[in-house]
């Protein structure tokens, strides 16, 4: 029994779990003398919705880890160079990257027994956002043991207001071969700045257009939902309706049946009364 194996576990339980098999595992922890560990588990917190939900997205899909902590890695660097075509490159499949885990994760949550709102999944999609602006919440996402959700940066630092560089101050005596390089610096410098903001505005409307595409997906959903419920229901009553139809044949049947008999036993019943009949009358005949 070790600290990390024990915080693994506890965290890979379901939320309303978390607190009971806490105390569980500092029980054993004393009762095995080790009291230093006991009193490490129980500085662990147990974790909101929306952390619970970014923890079971990295220990149910290890493979989606990597991806996105490569693409965080590309994203800083491309601030740090203010490369306004590779920003662009990297934004999109930013947004597609982090929408499709946002939704993985929903669908993971709803498979655990725990269906996500709209702004559950905002905040796991705010968590995506600061791995891939932060390589220290990179490493706490992918160690699976958020006890809340991360907050994403408002840009990156190299572009961030207050981050960017500044034009190169002019050397006290420039020669003139120094002039230009420095002009061409600084509109290199402010053709990255303007990408990169262009960069980030696309980001800003891509991730808006997403929120509604979801919003509609939703909607959309729980239509197709009510309509599979509605043929549920017709099915059914299709099925009672076969069931009585068939029903109904077989007692008609029945009933032809019953007919047919009385009749020929009426008909039988009708020979022999006429026989009796016939006997009787020449029995009582004068001449008989």
């Amino acid at each position: 029994m070790d600290y990390d194996s024990v915080a693994d576990e506890l965290y890979a339980l379901r939320p309303e779990e978390f607190t009971a098999a806490r105390a569980s595992a500092m029980a054993a922890a004393r009762t095995a003398g080790d009291r230093e560990l006991a009193e490490r588990i129980g500085t662990l917190r147990k974790p909101s919705l929306a952390a619970w939900v970014s923890n079971i997205l990295v220990r149910s899909s290890p493979g989606e880890v990597e991806p996105l902590l490569r693409l965080g890695e590309g994203l800083r660097q491309a601030h740090q160079d203010l490369d306004g075509a590779q920003l662009r490159e990297l934004s999109r499949r930013q947004h597609a990257l982090i929408r499709a885990l946002s939704l993985q994760a929903r669908q993971l949550a709803k498979e655990a027994g725990h269906p996500i709102g709209e702004s559950v999944q905002r905040e796991v999609e705010n968590t995506l956002h600061a791995v891939l602006a932060d390589p220290e919440a990179a490493r706490a996402w992918a160690d699976g043991r958020l006890t809340k959700p991360l907050s994403a940066t408002v840009g990156f630092p190299a572009v961030a207001e207050g981050a960017r560089p500044q034009r190169p101050a002019p050397a006290p005596t420039p020669s003139r071969p120094g002039r230009k390089a420095s002009e061409q610096q600084r509109r290199r410098l402010d053709r990255a700045r303007k990408d990169a903001e262009a960069a980030e505005r696309e980001l800003r409307e891509l991730q808006d257009e997403a929120e509604t595409a979801g919003r509609a997906a939703a909607e959309a959903k729980q239509q197709v939902d009510g309509a599979q419920q509605r043929v549920e229901e017709l099915t059914g009553e299709l099925e009672r309706a076969r069931s009585d139809h068939q029903q109904a044949r077989f007692a008609e049947r029945a009933a032809r049946e019953r007919a047919r008999t009385a009749d020929r036993r009426a008909r039988e019943a009708g020979r022999r009364a006429a026989t009796a009949a016939a006997q009787l009358e020449r029995l009582t005949s004068p001449d008989a």
